[in-house]
């Protein structure tokens, strides 16, 4: 197992939220998510989990406009019910979802997207992500994913997520001649993927995957 890196947290906090900058998460279908828990959840706790932590991640817009970037029904009624906004892209594959996201953000007039991965439990005030200029990656705690990362809008940024995206995404940033700002933050850096993942987010936030609070819905009208 790779060894981990120290974090920190001592990111200053903007006073309000950064002008211009809007947050992107892109989300899967919730019955789809998480299938490397199936030891320990059964299909509908899995659901739960990852809407309740897409949820806490759009708390953590702290003022941020809010874009949801999915291709499911159930995705988008719950986004609209959070204060989000849907941007509808049936069938992309998450690296295209992000790269149209980003653009269609641009298309409104934001200058910087901040990307975050919607199963951060711990995640909270991404604002102070977006607060720099050039790109600003906050990698998982292996430092091997991405796990939040900010980019202008407007450069053509190459998404590549999967394994090694943080190298990845750090090599597209130096080729685009764009400063690069790392943050190893000891919250944002945990993302539930294991067993033991969720019991280390359970030990901080309480039951995740508890009853469920009722039916999502049946589907707003997403935009363009």
């Amino acid at each position: 197992m790779p060894r981990l890196r120290p974090y920190t947290s001592a990111v200053p906090h903007p006073p309000s939220p950064p002008a211009g900058v809007a947050l992107l998460i892109p989300v899967k279908a919730f019955s789809e998510a998480k299938s490397r828990l199936a030891e320990v959840l059964d299909p509908a706790q899995r659901a739960r989990l990852a809407r309740e932590m897409a949820t806490i991640v759009v708390h953590a817009a702290a003022g941020m406009p809010v874009y949801v970037v999915c291709d499911d029904r159930t995705v988008a009624t719950w986004a609209t019910e959070v204060g989000a906004e849907v941007l509808w892209r049936p069938g992309r594959g998450l690296n295209p979802a992000v790269s149209e996201g980003v653009s269609a953000l641009r298309d409104r007039g934001f200058r910087r997207a901040v990307v975050a991965h919607s199963d951060l439990p711990l995640a909270e005030r991404l604002d102070h992500i977006g607060a720099f200029d050039g790109v600003t990656i906050v990698p998982d705690r292996r430092d091997d994913g991405t796990n939040a990362i900010t980019v202008p809008t407007d450069v053509g940024f190459r998404f590549a997520y999967g394994p090694g995206s943080f190298r990845r995404h750090g090599a597209e940033a130096r080729r685009l001649g764009l400063a690069l700002r790392v943050v190893r933050h000891a919250r944002l850096g945990l993302d539930v993927d294991l067993p033991g993942d969720l019991a280390e987010a359970r030990a901080s936030v309480g039951d995740l995957a508890g009853p469920d609070a009722g039916p999502p819905g049946t589907g707003p009208t997403p935009s363009a």
